[in-house]
């Protein structure tokens, strides 16, 4: 069987990351605190219009997990005196369906789904950057508005919690503390992420001033060089016309 760890070493584990993390330990214990102090956010709805499209782009990092789920919700509440149980689900028309893409940043299929009510996707990040999303209805006449709910999550918050306490027996203390570890871990990673995006967008200044500046001196060599020629044509016109 195997050993899980104990409340202590779980602390001290989290302390031990937080004391090597490019944030001061007292500010990066707020931010978790935080962190852990929020509800997680629920899904978002969005309206789309039947022949439109609807792009939601998330920014993931490398080997950061990512799973979503989405449905199609009803045009209108049902009426309680028309359904016969408290527990039947209305029916949607036809018209209320949606297709869905998911794309990498450099343009790979990762999902898609066409003319579905719901359905949910997952998956690992393979490359670091913007992720796509994009719903779109089918063509309908009448126009119809189509509501759907979209709840997309990405690191910490992508893992799933219960099945992690359920597979391990933990208690609630071990599963916040775990939280509470994979947060701090994930803000770790996060700031070395910004750290190197920082460096190759200041590596990027630097090659494009350098270009600028080789630029600037060949435009003022061009100038020089017409504004040269311009005087030799002047004199030798005036002294062909006998002016000078």
């Amino acid at each position: 069987m195997n050993q899980h760890p104990d409340a202590s070493a779980l602390v001290a584990s989290a302390s031990a990351m937080a004391a090597r993390s490019l944030l001061p330990p007292l500010a990066l214990l707020l931010i978790v605190v935080f962190a852990g102090s929020l509800s997680p956010a629920g899904a978002l709805r969005f309206d789309l219009q039947s022949g439109h499209t609807k792009c939601i782009s998330d920014d993931i990092k490398v080997g950061a997990m990512a799973v979503g789920k989405y449905h199609v919700v009803p045009p209108t509440p049902p009426d309680e005196g028309s359904l016969s149980s408290s527990s039947s689900q209305p029916q949607l028309p036809d018209s209320h369906r949606i297709s869905l893409r998911v794309t990498a940043p450099y343009g790979s299929s990762l999902h898609y789904a066409e003319n579905v009510q719901s359905g949910n996707f997952a998956f690992t990040a393979s490359e670091a950057g913007d992720y796509l999303a994009c719903f779109w209805a089918p063509d309908h006449r009448p126009p119809a508005t189509v509501g759907f709910e979209f709840d997309w999550r990405s690191g910490v918050s992508a893992r799933d919690w219960g099945s992690v306490a359920k597979k391990g027996q933990v208690n609630m203390m071990e599963l916040e503390l775990k939280k509470l570890e994979d947060t701090i871990k994930s803000i770790h990673e996060e700031m070395f992420y910004l750290r190197e995006r920082e460096e190759e967008m200041q590596e990027l200044n630097r090659r494009t001033n350098s270009r600028m500046a080789w630029l600037s001196f060949l435009s003022l060599a061009i100038c020089l060089s017409v504004a040269g020629l311009q005087l030799w044509h002047l004199k030798n016109f005036f002294e062909r016309k006998k002016l000078l």
